[in-house]
């Protein structure tokens, strides 16, 4: 078990395990847990001590194990390694590994799932082996630098009608009220996403303690860029914040995945094809982007340079020739 203990500007870290007693002093308490969390899973592993080798799914068990916990998305990324230990990438010797064998992971990968796919999974194995790199000196080269990426997808451009938007509440049983079940706390959601722009992980998160009515906004503590934001609120959000307002904890009760559940369940019941939760952000955003200037809109949505809004901005041709007159 790992204690720490701040002397001066730096942390001292104190490892006691399976017979097993280190220390180690670093600059910051982020670097001191990294170390622990590497050294404890070394430990168990009985490798500590040993040279390091092994193969490429080692390496993404020991990142999956040791640095995803303190990263945002740690979830998605310690699914998303699991799941390719069954590609023969992670049967590579890291004394091997070359920038070929990625190349042959991406093609493998296009044969099945999406560019777009594609490149996140190499962006995530590119951060295992970065961090390998650096940090553990398992790697004396980058291998997936200089790797050509497949041609990302053009952004998808779903916009929800205002027809569309009823007949899913409809299927959800929406009532204009506190929300009494699972569908009508996802058709809470759905309104919420409509009027902030808000992500359905970012809004299923929110708790009383992130809501301030009487300056009309709500803080989002994590954003998916690991930042804290506060987003301002229409009155239509305030509304519908009213609604939960003197719920404690968390404002809903449903969960991330049975709550994508349901809002599909709702799409196929209203009779609606291709449409997601997330096609919430484009819509909202686009009718933000009336009321706001550029600068504005990117602080309330949570996005660090301005141009990537482009990817969420679907105005229709026709929308933006009626503001010419």
């Amino acid at each position: 078990m790992a204690t720490f203990v701040k002397r001066g500007k730096a942390w001292r870290v104190q490892i006691r395990l399976s017979g097993h007693s280190v220390s180690g002093t670093f600059d910051t308490k982020r670097q001191a847990q990294a170390w622990a969390q590497d050294t404890e899973f070394q430990i168990r592993q009985g490798t500590y001590g040993k040279p390091q080798a092994g193969t490429f799914g080692d390496l993404m068990e020991r990142f999956a194990e040791t640095v995803s916990p303190g990263r945002a998305g740690a979830r998605w990324e310690a699914i998303r390694l699991n799941k390719l230990q069954a590609d023969p990438i992670s049967q590579v010797p890291l004394s091997d590994l070359k920038t070929q064998h990625f190349a042959e992971f991406r093609d493998r990968r296009l044969a099945s799932v999406s560019a777009g796919s594609v490149n996140r999974e190499i962006n995530l194995l590119g951060g295992v082996c970065r961090y390998a790199l650096r940090e553990w000196h398992l790697l004396d080269h980058h291998p997936i630098q200089g790797l050509e990426r497949p041609k990302d997808p053009r952004p998808r451009d779903r916009r929800i009608s205002d027809n569309e938007k009823d007949r899913i509440l409809r299927a959800l049983d929406w009532r204009e009220a506190t929300p009494q079940n699972r569908g009508q706390e996802v058709a809470w959601a759905f309104l919420v996403a409509l009027e902030t722009a808000l992500r359905l992980g970012e809004i299923l998160a929110l708790t009383r303690a992130d809501l301030d009515l009487p300056g009309r906004f709500v803080t989002v503590q994590t954003s998916k860029n690991g930042d804290k934001r506060n987003v301002p609120l229409s009155l239509r959000a305030v509304e519908l914040f009213s609604m939960v307002a003197d719920r404690a904890g968390n404002f809903l009760g449903v969960g991330r995945d049975v709550a994508s559940v349901l809002f599909r369940r709702a799409r196929i019941d209203a009779e609606i094809e291709d449409l997601r939760f997330h096609d919430s952000r484009h819509e909202a955003l686009t009718r933000l982007a009336r009321k706001l200037d550029v600068l504005d809109l990117a602080r309330m949505v949570g996005h660090r340079d301005p141009r990537s809004l482009m990817i969420y901005y679907n105005a229709t041709a026709t929308e933006i020739a009626s503001r010419l007159d």
